[in-house]
């Protein structure tokens, strides 16, 4: 049984969240934190672009700042995500190694190790959901993440429930993604406006379920499920003061920095 840190914060703007994830994952490469589980959710709802992806006219920046929706630059790639509150979204992300895994450096079979455990999570929750194992039709990458199923990614009757997205850095990874719970569709429509229909290839655990679940119920099953899928000692914790620290430093840094939010690698 492997020990790994459970971590659940409390909804907090874009730019801390996604330094929250990096300092999480500099930790890991150092050898000086676990492997790390970690559920979240945003205060404010929040757009997050793919870390080398351009800002232009498939985000509405003037609707966010008329709506309140933040806008942040992920450390991962993909494409766009619109993330809603605890009460429509429940975030995840995994910091670790290959070695914690017990599995190559394959990047294909992180994902899949990662989706078993999502995967297990969400049926026991009740929903039909299945693991993808197709790589993506080719062509264009589209702006909004959910309207692309990727390889190793989570749909119920074919449109996708969870969106994830990983960056590695020699034999460590971060990987982050939603699950929807529910929609705001008037504002996913607004929100990106190029996107012809949002909706038709996503879909939410209320969809799926009847009824939407909430934050800390699908928190505790796929908690659950992660240590049975992959027999993992999940111990609740915190931030170390290092990692508090270069929470700090990387906000003012790098995710509130209009120059990183503009900037695409």
């Amino acid at each position: 049984m492997t020990s790994w840190r459970l971590l659940v914060t409390e909804p907090t703007d874009g730019a801390t969240n996604m330094a929250i994830d990096e300092a999480l994952w500099r930790s890991r490469q150092a050898g000086a934190s676990p492997p790390t589980l970690r559920f979240f959710a945003w205060a404010p709802p929040t757009v997050s672009l793919g870390y080398g992806q351009p800002l232009d006219k498939h985000v509405d920046v003037a609707a966010c700042r008329t709506l309140g929706v933040g806008l942040v630059r992920r450390p991962t790639g993909g494409s766009a995500i619109y993330h809603d509150g605890p009460e429509r979204e429940l975030t995840y992300s995994v910091v670790a190694t290959a070695g914690d895994l017990g599995i190559g450096a394959d990047l294909l079979e992180t994902y899949r190790w990662i989706g078993a455990g999502l995967l297990r999570g969400l049926r026991a929750l009740g929903a039909p959901a299945e693991l993808v194992p197709e790589p993506p039709p080719a062509g264009p990458v589209p702006a909004f993440c959910f309207a692309r199923t990727g390889v190793f990614e989570i749909e119920v009757g074919g449109r996708k429930l969870v969106g994830s997205a990983q960056r590695r850095q020699g034999d460590s990874f971060l990987q982050h993604g939603a699950v929807l719970l529910g929609v705001d569709e008037p504002r996913l429509r607004t929100l990106f406006p190029t996107t012809r229909d949002p909706l038709a290839t996503l879909t939410t655990l209320e969809a799926a379920m009847g009824r939407r679940p909430a934050f800390e119920a699908v928190a505790d099953a796929l908690a659950e499920a992660f240590e049975r899928e992959h027999d993992l000692d999940l111990h609740p914790g915190g931030l170390s003061e290092e990692e508090v620290q270069l929470v700090s430093t990387l906000v003012t840094d790098r995710y509130a920095s209009p120059g990183w939010l503009a900037a695409s690698a």
